[in-house]
């Protein structure tokens, strides 16, 4: 994983209306990517990143679309790693690990928490990089294949 995203030889991007039919077909698109570059879809990896990625992209339909008419997901993977990311036009930039108050009471991730349990529980990465002007930001997530 230590390559850089770069270095993967696999890439697919694709741009989609932020409604909520994006969720079906960035899903649909990342198994026959997955299937193409030679990553079956019993991989013990795959079912979890198809999770996350239909979570991220269902927040942006839901949280984004009122300044995001479209949202893009890139796939990439090399051997050994699978990295995407969703990427809209609002400027919000989730806060993507939980952090707790002076109480002990969790704030902050919503539906991010599973996202987050998922890479972690696989020793993947999640982070979110805004977009140089400030009104966008995308979330990338690795996994270890």
């Amino acid at each position: 994983m230590g390559a850089g995203l770069a270095a993967l030889p696999h890439r697919h991007v694709l741009t989609v209306d932020t409604l909520p039919s994006a969720v079906r077909l960035a899903r649909e698109t990342a198994e026959q990517a997955l299937v193409e570059w030679g990553i079956g879809l019993r991989h013990p990896a795959v079912d979890p990143a198809l999770l996350i990625l239909s979570e991220l992209v269902t927040n942006s339909v839901r949280h984004a679309v009122d300044l995001s008419p479209q949202l893009t997901v890139i796939f990439a993977a090399g051997s050994d790693c699978l990295a995407f990311a969703v990427h809209d036009r609002h400027p919000y930039q989730p806060l993507l690990h939980a952090t707790r108050t002076e109480t002990g009471t969790e704030t902050g991730t919503g539906g991010l928490g599973t996202v987050m349990e998922l890479t972690l529980g696989l020793g993947g990465t999640a982070v979110t990089r805004a977009d140089a002007d400030g009104r966008g930001k995308s979330i990338w997530i690795t996994l270890p294949l």
